[in-house]
């Protein structure tokens, strides 16, 4: 029995040490969580040869410029996420009961006391909660357009890896965003993006410096308080 047990913490040890030196990867095929916008998407059409004015090369319209419009075009996006949350619950309950009896003054049940006919009860309970969380995540990642809608809406996304010396960080980013709030420098702001999703994780030393201990982990998972 107590070499199954040794057996099983060495499992569970060797699965977290395994865990946390691997870590997790960057999703591959990262892509809006949320299906596109209805309708075909527009490609660019290829035009054809025949004066010295090539619409091809690098040709916008004046109310366009050079900003971001068709697919393959990169566009930044300025992370300006920040969230705040709070919750507070209470709860009080109390009940009270009793009851008494009074034995007659004569007959068989005479000799009983009335103290001893007494009976009284009460239950009280108090619960008070609170929560509060608060994220915030600032920066810059730039993508590139996917698809072009013809409601001037445009699937984006892409990601930015960095390769640090105590491990790997990255961000990966997807959305839906309007092609007329592109400024004229190609930036658009994360708060501007319909069905954003972000993903900022990372890989090494520093994150398993802030993940909690295999052993800790595993007796909370079976602890039953």
């Amino acid at each position: 029995m107590a070499m199954n047990r040794f057996s099983l913490l060495i499992a569970v040890a060797a699965l977290g040490i395994s865990s946390g030196c691997t870590g997790k990867e960057p999703k591959a095929g990262f892509e809006a969580a949320l299906p596109p916008p209805p309708g075909p998407s527009i490609a660019r059409a290829q035009p054809t040869n025949g004066s010295i004015f090539q619409a091809g090369n690098g040709y916008a319209p004046l109310h366009i410029g050079n900003r971001a419009s068709a697919v393959g075009d990169p566009v930044t996006i300025l992370l300006v996420e920040s969230t705040k949350t709070s919750k507070s619950t209470s709860s009080q309950t109390g009940r009270d009961g009793g009851f008494s009896l009074t034995p007659p003054a004569s007959g068989p049940f005479s000799f009983l006391s009335p103290e001893a006919l007494t009976a009284g009860g009460s239950s009280n309970f108090k619960g008070q909660g609170n929560a509060a969380q608060q994220s915030n995540l600032s920066g810059t990642v730039s993508v590139t357009i996917a698809q072009v809608y013809p409601n001037g809406t445009a699937l984006v996304q892409g990601q930015k890896l960095l390769e640090l010396s105590q491990g790997k960080e990255w961000v990966q980013f997807a959305g839906i965003v309007r092609l007329t709030d592109i400024d004229q420098d190609n930036r658009i702001y994360s708060t501007r993006v319909a069905d954003a999703r972000i993903i900022y994780s990372g890989k090494g030393s520093i994150q398993r410096a802030s993940r909690e201990g295999w052993l800790s982990r595993f007796f909370n998972m079976i602890t039953p308080f």
